[in-house]
């Protein structure tokens, strides 16, 4: 809609349009909702909406009975796409006891897989490093009931699927994206250690030659975003909350949750702010509401800055932490909320930032 609101349309959440985008452009309204996980559609290498598949991008923390954080992400590139330039990263609060730090040394023996075996077996994807390469081998498995991933000598970890699967689209005149991510409730070994956390398994589709983080990237080339996460808590009760929500300028946002009891929620009404440290790119403080009433905050985790990924790649201030709805006393077990805010982006929706 665009000009002055019809009287009939006053009080409704309809969106005003002052100004008109150009043919194909949406000005970044997104589609949201849920999907069925399996591992058939886990494998697929179709595309949609006429984007390519990039890559799967299983990432994720794990905690420690010390409380020690281990945070990895292995790039599992798709035949024929343009990669950006993770493959394998690790790290862990054990560096330096302060924050979450590159480990290069227990990443140097790795297998730096560019493009890896892929089958299917049954109904369950597997992803590897390939027979013969120099480094350590790895292997991936997921389904629609659950994930484990090994880094032979570093971590073996497994669980099963939270929930249900997670998507959205942003198109765009050019570029676009369309996203999907399953989040997995997991426990093992990590560095010899017993560890429990959560990892997602995200798959993003991009224009042809695009790469997340990197380039033909919609949000993140044009410095859209404020606020990014996807979390899952699993409390001690037995009860759990999972999601995933952006909050950035124009119409961009969106937001899924769901909990234990099988309710799934999703809303492109989203509002957030961020406050970040004095002198840091790093996060003090971020809430959001969604659809005008309900508010979730963000608990940095103390430790949980990404210190190295600042002035590297990804080029925004990756944080561990927890989100929770604002008021909501249960005590957690196990969680992750791996995401990123920017203040180079801004600290709300059409309030822009600036560099330090």
């Amino acid at each position: 809609m665009h000009g002055r609101l019809p009287d009939l349309f006053r009080n409704s959440t309809m969106r005003i349009f002052k100004t008109v985008p150009q043919r194909g452009d949406f000005a970044y309204q997104c589609l949201v909702g849920p999907q069925k996980v399996s591992g058939a559609k886990l494998a697929d290498l179709r595309d949609h909406f006429g984007l390519k598949l990039t890559k799967h991008m299983p990432f994720g923390s794990v905690r420690d009975e010390e409380g020690h954080i281990y945070s990895f992400v292995r790039a599992v590139n798709a035949p024929g796409s343009s990669p950006n330039p993770t493959k394998f990263i690790y790290q862990s609060t054990r560096i330096d006891e302060r924050h979450i730090r590159v480990d290069k040394e227990r990443i140097l023996p790795r297998a730096m897989t560019m493009f890896p075996k892929r089958w299917l077996e049954g109904d369950t994807a597997c992803w590897s490093s390939l027979d013969g390469e120099p480094g350590e081998p790895w292997l991936i498995t997921a389904s629609g009931e659950r994930f484990s991933w090994k880094e032979e000598g570093l971590l073996d970890i497994g669980g099963p699927l939270i929930g249900n699967g997670m998507q959205w689209y942003l198109p765009g005149e050019d570029w676009g994206t369309f996203y999907v991510s399953q989040l997995y409730d997991v426990s093992g070994i990590c560095e010899g250690r017993p560890v429990k956390g959560v990892i997602a398994l995200d798959q993003a589709w991009m224009a042809d030659g695009g790469a997340i983080h990197f380039q033909k990237d919609l949000v993140v080339n044009n410095k859209m975003h404020v606020i990014w996460w996807s979390f899952a808590t699993i409390y001690k009760d037995g009860t759990w909350d999972a999601g995933s929500f952006m909050v950035g300028h124009e119409n961009l946002g969106y937001a899924i949750f769901q909990n234990h009891k099988g309710e799934i929620y999703c809303t492109t009404d989203i509002e957030g702010e961020v406050r970040h440290k004095e002198g840091s790119y790093f996060a003090e403080t971020a809430r959001i509401v969604v659809d005008g009433r309900e508010e979730w905050e963000f608990l940095p985790d103390p430790k949980g800055e990404m210190m190295d990924f600042v002035g590297g790649f990804p080029i925004t201030a990756q944080q561990e932490g927890r989100w929770r709805r604002v008021g909501d006393t249960r005590e957690p077990d196990r969680w992750m909320a791996w995401g990123e805010s920017d203040r180079r982006n801004g600290s709300a929706r059409n309030v822009r930032g600036s560099e330090l």
